[in-house]
């Protein structure tokens, strides 16, 4: 039997991802992008225009650390947000950016970010371990512009280096974790979390 390559195991991981982020209606159309870091520092991410819940292995591309293609394939337009968040967390092997509802109705409700405390299931975070804690996310203005956003984003987290996650408005969600499980975890949590809020400020029946 063939050994597997880290390139050909983080595509099945990514292919994984997808249909289960897709079983929950977070990636309507060809909408997101996902990806996981090689031990050798180069990165596997989706490539551009693909349905995430139907995700073949050619539909996975390898790029540098800088966003250049290694595969001749085509990267999404929003790549640079991803390598931006390997440069900055060593530890970090993988982001998830999906669209899903509760996160587009945060971004059109809440300000510049969204303040989460005293829920028992923000021990779905590493490094947290009782209700009695509290993680902002924050929301920035979408744009075109990736390098403009990648820099505002790049900007907050020298200053909030604890964050776990940040939203796009009208647009969607970046999380990233140390695996594909550890930020499908935070995926769900996120999600369940920002329905608690739409309920308590009246945005869902």
């Amino acid at each position: 039997m063939t050994e597997q390559t880290p390139f050909h195991t983080a595509a099945q991981q990514l292919i994984a991802a997808g249909r289960f982020i897709d079983s929950k209606g977070w990636v309507p159309a060809t909408s997101g992008n996902f990806s996981v870091r090689l031990p050798d520092g180069t990165i596997a991410i989706t490539v551009s225009g693909k349905h995430k819940g139907h995700l073949h292995p050619d539909d996975i591309m390898l790029i540098d650390a800088d966003a250049n293609s290694l595969d001749g394939k085509k990267p999404s337009a929003e790549t640079g947000l991803h390598t931006g968040i390997y440069r900055r967390f060593p530890d970090i092997n993988a982001v998830l950016h999906p669209h899903p509802l509760n996160t587009v109705l945060v971004s059109k409700l809440f300000g510049t970010e969204i303040v989460l405390e005293n829920y028992e299931l923000l021990k779905a975070f590493r490094g947290i371990n009782t209700h009695e804690s509290r993680i902002v996310v924050p929301i920035f203005a979408n744009d075109q512009d990736i390098p403009r956003l990648a820099t505002q984003a790049d900007a907050y987290l020298d200053t909030h280096p604890d964050c776990h996650a940040y939203i796009i408005a009208g647009h969607g969600l970046y999380t990233w974790g140390t695996s594909v499980e550890e930020t499908l975890r935070y995926l769900e949590a996120l999600d369940f979390l920002f329905a608690c809020e739409l309920h308590l400020h009246g945005a869902q029946k």
